[in-house]
């Protein structure tokens, strides 16, 4: 079984504008091949999908993504099997633009976690089964607080990155009950830390081990808008940053936000047996595989990205193979 992971899939602002007029398989170029071919892909929502066109101003907010109710369907025909909502950018159409997301991704029969009408929604780990395989699926952001669910309030499951005894027992609580509902492999999905860094603080790299230990098995982490390392730890992989995915955004030519990967995890039972990577390019609202001279520079980059963290590379015909020491 391989299964694959994506950064921030952004179909709102000018993606969906573009879209309005374009096919539904539009935006993911010759990707589409790829994913398809997965058993499972993964990604991070980073827009709601509602019709609802009032944007949050509870708090003061930037940026506002909201794509057309069709983008439930774009994501389907990517074989999109699950994404996180813990990120800030689901409310930014406010609650009912949460509630449209909801129900346009349970429409599709895409799963969903990480944001929900309450705390308790919100909060709740899911299973999702491929192939008769069963994932468990963890969703976390430590970004925009505002945006964190209450008892009485609608949002995301908002999280601080530390180690502290609490917040590892809330992981190992969420562990428990994934396990408890037959989860043979767990992901836990991170929105998280500063954008546009290349290399995680301390503090992440910490807590991404401590998730291992407690049992996690991948961690698919995103909000950078750039990818950082891979790096192995006991039975388990990190990938502290998935970059982007599909945008419209403008493009820092230093740090290449418009460079990124799909991630392919294959697994053996409960065992990874290979994590590869294909190296893909950003254009405006769509993405396509790297050209020969692209991937170069983007396998460079990531390979220089792992040396510190001690996972050895190379570029195959598969694409960029990671191993540990």
């Amino acid at each position: 079984m391989e299964i694959a992971l994506l950064g921030d899939v952004m179909l709102g602002r000018g993606v969906n504008q573009e879209l309005a007029n374009r096919s539904l398989e539009y935006c993911w170029g010759d990707t589409l091949t790829t994913l398809r071919s997965a058993d499972a892909v993964f990604a991070n929502l980073e827009c709601a999908i509602t019709e609802h066109m009032t944007s949050w101003s509870k708090t003061p907010k930037v940026f506002h993504f909201r794509a057309d109710p069709r983008a439930a369907e774009i994501l389907k025909i990517a074989n999109i099997k699950c994404v996180t909502l813990a990120n800030n950018h689901i409310l930014e159409f406010e609650e009912e633009g949460l509630f449209d997301t909801l129900k346009h991704l349970d429409k599709s029969g895409i799963a969903h976690a990480g944001a929900g009408h309450n705390i308790q929604e919100a909060q709740a780990p899911i299973v999702i089964s491929c192939q008769g395989f069963k994932i468990g699926f963890i969703a976390y952001t430590d970004n925009e607080p505002p945006f964190a669910a209450t008892e009485t309030r609608p949002g995301t499951n908002y999280i601080q990155i530390n180690t502290d005894q609490s917040t590892l027992a809330r992981l190992a609580k969420d562990i428990d009950i994934v396990k408890n509902n037959g989860a043979e492999f767990i992901i836990l999905s991170l929105h998280w830390g500063p954008n546009m860094v290349q290399v995680p603080s301390k503090k992440f790299q910490n807590f991404a081990k401590a998730a291992i230990e407690l049992g996690v098995n991948l961690i698919h982490g995103h909000s950078a808008h750039i990818f950082q390392a891979v790096e192995f730890y006991q039975n388990g992989v990190i990938l502290y940053n998935t970059g982007d995915f599909i945008d419209d955004y403008a493009v820092d030519l230093d740090l290449r936000n418009d460079w990124s990967f799909i991630f392919l995890i294959e697994l053996d039972g409960r065992i990874i047996k290979k994590v590869r990577a294909l190296p893909v390019k950003l254009h405006y609202a769509f993405t396509n595989l790297a050209t020969k001279e692209d991937a170069e520079l983007i396998y460079s980059r990531m390979q220089q990205l792992c040396r510190s963290f001690g996972t050895i590379t190379e570029v195959t015909n598969e694409g960029l193979i990671f191993r540990s020491l």
